[in-house]
């Protein structure tokens, strides 16, 4: 017990270090590299949230270690956002992001002190958590669309099928999560006008399907057809989430679709 203590301090201790604004080294960035971390951005910080309502339901450490990878990635994403010269959007806007994901940050801090101390979490804290992480990722989406107008970046359609479909994936895998985990998780899942998971599911059958319509051979089609394999295996459970189903599967399943489609993005920007 002592030892996982130990190691739940020095965990926190490194999520500390990211209370302070994210400022990066001023790098040569494409507009498409910028994109890209925009994307990650959001696919991480969704990554943490949905490590965070495993961890408040447990306490497991090995579930801490994933919030704090997600964080950091989130952070590594935000450094390079910062420090891009690409001028594809304004300082101002760059720096609303920037907030937000600080307060982020705290929250998320807040909570997972919560949850060490008095081995339950406080549900009010994790609706600000929610709805922060909402909003935050709601403002890197329209930050993302006006990038790519502001940059002329010519992204194919199937790229941006992808990536929308990895994010809305994402989004559903945390809300799935807080549903799992909790048995009043509608009041810290997100935004009450937020659309039902069993309606995003059929969003997400749109865009795997556009992200499939364009011609594909070899490892691109075995990596978009491996998704596909996965989404039909879990997509009933997102339709019937009300339903008692495995978690532990849908969740692992959940991520090695948005591994899959990051792995087909990286192969459709390389052959465009």
């Amino acid at each position: 017990m002592k030892d996982a203590h130990l190691r739940i301090r020095s965990l926190l201790a490194a999520l500390i270090l990211l209370s302070f604004t994210a400022f990066g080294a001023k790098a040569q960035e494409s507009g498409n590299e910028f994109l890209a971390d925009l994307h990650d951005f959001r696919i991480n910080n969704y990554l943490a949230l949905d490590a965070f309502y495993a961890f408040s339901a447990t306490s497991d450490t090995e579930l801490l270690n994933r919030v704090v990878v997600g964080i950091n990635s989130a952070n590594d994403a935000m450094n390079s956002v910062v420090g891009s010269n690409s001028g594809v959007l304004s300082d101002e806007q760059v720096e609303e992001l920037n907030r937000s994901f600080d307060s982020f940050k705290d929250l998320m801090r807040s909570n997972i002190n919560e949850v060490r101390d008095r081995g339950y979490p406080d549900l009010r804290l994790m609706a600000e958590l929610a709805n922060q992480g909402q909003s935050m990722n709601d403002t890197a989406t329209e930050l993302y669309d006006l990038a790519r107008e502001s940059s002329g970046t010519e992204t194919s359609a199937q790229v941006e099928s992808a990536r929308s479909a990895s994010v809305l994936m994402a989004q559903m895998m945390a809300r799935y999560a807080a549903r799992t985990h909790s048995s009043v998780s509608q009041t810290f899942q997100g935004a009450a006008n937020e659309v039902s998971l069993d309606q995003q599911a059929l969003m997400f059958d749109e865009l795997l399907a556009q992200a499939r319509s364009g011609s594909a051979s070899g490892e691109l089609k075995t990596a978009l057809d491996d998704v596909a394999a996965k989404w039909q295996f879990i997509r009933g459970s997102y339709i019937n989430y009300n339903d008692n189903n495995v978690s532990f599967i849908i969740d692992r399943y959940s991520k090695g679709i948005i591994q899959g489609l990051d792995d087909a993005i990286v192969m459709l920007r390389n052959n465009s």
